[in-house]
């Protein structure tokens, strides 16, 4: 007999400081069933990590949100990453780990800490930023779209990067706020989101995209027959939105917590090698992404409980990054920590894939500002924004001194 818990993870007070209700879920069991939605839910390492890492018996295919595709019709094509299985991810996977090599990457790394050492002498000669909307959207939604390819007009380049940053962050809303159920949060990105659909779909198109960016080079894949000119698009959408959200909320974690403990600043400040790490432990302690699902293909018992074909197990990623049978002293926010095997960009096969681009856009702000910034504190209170699976803000007032 599984514990029952009658939280609601999606509720409005959950999201707001889901904390200390991801220690009760812990404490509850290996597996509980949430009653509120009728779904199984694992909150401990140990399990969440096991099933992020068998694809075989707890399918991604079936959709990584609360609906079920088996029964019902997802609002969009399901992502060839995110939402699909071997062999279709296989092939999906290769034609993006060969448009995104670890050599692309390091070719892009010159250009981003170069906008990021300018962003940082900007940001220190203001004093009082919004960590949010000048710091954590305004690097990635800077260097990101360029990467990718995305057109920015000479003559109207700053109406175009304003229409690209506000297009770009409704779509990802959106996206993030349908792993979830259909409330309030889902029901007021949708309607939001239209012009916002159109553009991020007419920007998937071939033609749209510039020679010799990210996109591109997915296109070349189609070209080789690795994966197919419609399957090329979707792979284009899903970086897009890979891409941005999940480094902008990250940022926004890593920002936090340098904020709210002066000691580790003053540690980066000192050596600014220590960005990659302390990035690193940001994503581990704030967990931008914070849950995902999967559905069972097969009757499993997991830690006692008999888990049926076809019903949802909800992860709570971020519950699993804080548990102490995994992490020494799980609360604590710190840089020097080796935080290898967090599950913040989950695991297995289904690993992010921009995690890559976020782990060298976050080591690239953080290392910058803290070269620049002697201290960095808060200037107000963070104003928390709410969405069914990610852990962001709204608003983040910062002080930088110099």
């Amino acid at each position: 007999m599984a514990p029952v818990s009658s939280i609601d993870p999606f509720s409005a007070e959950f999201l707001r400081d889901p904390w200390p209700r991801h220690e009760e879920l812990r404490e509850a069991g290996p597996v509980v069933w949430l009653e509120r939605y009728g779904i199984w839910g694992m909150a401990r390492y140990e399990e969440v990590h096991a099933v992020l890492l068998d694809w075989e018996t707890f399918c991604s295919s079936a959709g990584v949100g609360l609906s079920n595709f088996r029964t019902e019709k997802p609002w969009r094509r399901p992502s060839l990453l995110l939402e699909a299985d071997p062999p279709q991810h296989s092939r999906a996977r290769k034609a993006i780990n060969r448009a995104l090599s670890p050599r692309t990457v390091r070719e892009l790394k010159a250009e981003f800490d170069q906008s990021a050492a300018a962003l940082a002498t900007d940001l220190v000669g203001r004093g009082d930023v919004d960590g949010v909307r000048d710091i954590a959207e305004a690097f990635p939604l800077d260097v990101f779209p360029r990467a990718i390819g995305l057109p920015q007009g000479e003559a109207q380049a700053k109406e175009a990067r304003a229409h690209t940053r506000e297009a770009l962050l409704t779509y990802g809303n959106l996206a993030f706020n349908a792993f979830g159920p259909r409330n309030e949060l889902t029901r007021k990105a949708a309607s939001a989101s239209g012009p916002a659909i159109e553009w991020i779909t007419a920007r998937c198109e071939r033609s749209a995209l510039l020679p010799g960016g990210l996109a591109a080079r997915v296109y070349e894949c189609a070209d080789e027959g690795l994966v197919t000119e419609e399957e090329a698009g979707l792979l284009v959408r899903s970086l897009l939105t890979a891409g941005v959200d999940t480094t902008v909320v990250a940022l926004e974690q890593a920002l936090r917590g340098l904020a709210t403990h002066p000691e580790q600043w003053k540690l980066l400040h000192d050596d600014p090698s220590l960005a990659g790490p302390a990035f690193e432990e940001s994503v581990r302690w704030g967990s931008p992404v914070q849950t995902f699902f999967r559905t069972a293909t097969r009757e499993v018992t997991v830690a006692g409980t008999t888990i049926k074909p076809d019903e949802k197990v909800l992860l709570f990623l971020a519950a699993a990054n804080r548990d102490a049978r995994r992490f020494q002293d799980p609360d604590r926010f710190d840089i020097r920590r080796k935080a290898v095997g967090h599950v913040g960009f989950g695991a297995g096969i289904h690993l992010c894939v921009g995690a890559a681009f976020a782990r060298m856009e976050g080591e690239a702000v953080l290392a910058a500002l803290a070269s620049e910034a002697a201290s960095i504190e808060l200037a107000g209170d963070p104003v928390p924004r709410l969405n069914n699976t990610l852990c962001g803000f709204s608003s983040l007032p910062l002080r930088l001194s110099s």
